[in-house]
């Protein structure tokens, strides 16, 4: 059996609390990002949703050129901010089978009655409601939207 100087033992301990440390930076370094994909529509519906929100922008365009493989001009992939929340976007070069649902949405906490009311009118215009804005069990005022571009809404009231 081999004897251990505390020496050593300080040096199997460094090294382990390193590896640990080195494992949690590597976990607050990831960041997850909601990423859209559209047919044809993600710069409208950026600029959309930009001019929705307080410190929001789109902070980045790339486009399809001439040689595809979609539409030149539409965007291979974009970035943008909503309320400093970053999101991601493209424009799909190819139709599919799927679109946004319903089951996953963004979910917004509104600090104002205006704000959540404001909110709830344009993103329904030209979209579908899902439950109008009301009172809830859950919520003084809650409303969910899908919004013109399929992209689904949950707007509630912060307490």
């Amino acid at each position: 059996m081999k004897s251990w100087t505390i020496a050593g033992m300080l040096i199997l301990g460094t090294a382990a609390t390193a590896a640990q440390d080195s494992a949690k930076s590597a976990v607050k370094t990831q960041k997850i990002t909601t990423f859209l994909m559209f047919e044809g529509k993600a710069e409208e519906a950026m600029k959309f949703y930009v001019s929705l929100f307080k410190d929001s922008k789109i902070t980045a365009i790339s486009r399809y050129g001439k040689e595809g493989p979609g539409p030149e001009g539409s965007v291979i992939h974009a970035t943008f901010t909503l309320n400093g929340q970053e999101f991601m976007a493209i424009d799909s070069p190819a139709k599919h089978n799927f679109t946004f649902t319903g089951s996953m949405s963004l979910y917004v906490k509104c600090e104002t009655q205006k704000e959540i009311d404001d909110l709830f009118k344009k993103l329904s215009d030209g979209g579908q409601v899902a439950m109008p804005l009301d009172k809830y069990p859950f919520s003084d005022r809650f409303g969910w939207v899908v919004d013109k571009f399929g992209v689904s809404w949950q707007l509630t009231l912060a307490k």
